[in-house]
């Protein structure tokens, strides 16, 4: 018949002296395996991020909005997220709907922001944060922008702005430290 041995837990055990000698190194020490699994695991995901764009950075103003979020297009350079509308920055579209001031403009504008939305639905999108041209103290504000904060939009890798304006659909629009030039006239005037 085997018998069942049950731990003592009454019995204590006296500690082990530590020897004198030369103290101990950090690596002399056993890690435990879920330490060294977990930060290799943080190490090889951050190795494996494209620099300056992951999830959602503290070096603000030039940081990534988690690429998971939803991304809905408001018009050809507007976008929601989060929460946010962001202006997106480099480029600028024709207005749509009542801003429009002719047909013209209006038709281009709705073709720049129905391309938009196809080029978010295309996937691996991130929307990139980046400072608005606007006076100190007044971004996030109904001073700077309306109200929008500003970004930049990747998708596949490229730059929204840069592919609207290849096909035509939008202006390349940089604007200063505090301002923005004046808008193109898309009536043809």
């Amino acid at each position: 018949m085997t018998e069942i041995v049950r731990p003592d837990f009454r019995r204590r055990e006296t500690p082990r002296r530590r020897a004198r000698g030369p103290r101990r190194r950090l690596f002399d020490t056993p890690i435990p395996v879920t330490v060294i699994v977990c930060v290799s695991l943080a190490i090889a995901l951050y190795g494996m991020a494209p620099k300056g764009r992951l999830g959602l950075r503290s070096d603000a103003p030039s940081s990534v909005l988690d690429s998971s979020l939803q991304i809905h297009v408001v018009d050809g350079d507007t976008v929601r997220s989060g929460g946010r509308v962001f202006r997106l920055v480099g480029f600028n579209t024709p207005e749509t709907v009542d801003n429009a001031q002719c047909a013209e403009e209006r038709a281009l504008g709705e073709r720049a922001t129905a391309r938009l939305q196809e080029l978010v639905a295309a996937g691996r999108i991130e929307l990139e944060r980046r400072a608005c041209a606007c006076r100190p103290g007044t971004e996030g504000t109904e001073a700077c922008n309306y109200g929008r904060l500003c970004a930049k939009l990747f998708t596949q890798g490229r730059d929204a702005g840069s592919i609207l304006i290849a096909e035509g659909l939008a202006e390349r629009y940089v604007c200063g430290g505090t301002s923005c030039p004046r808008r193109r006239d898309w009536c043809g005037g």
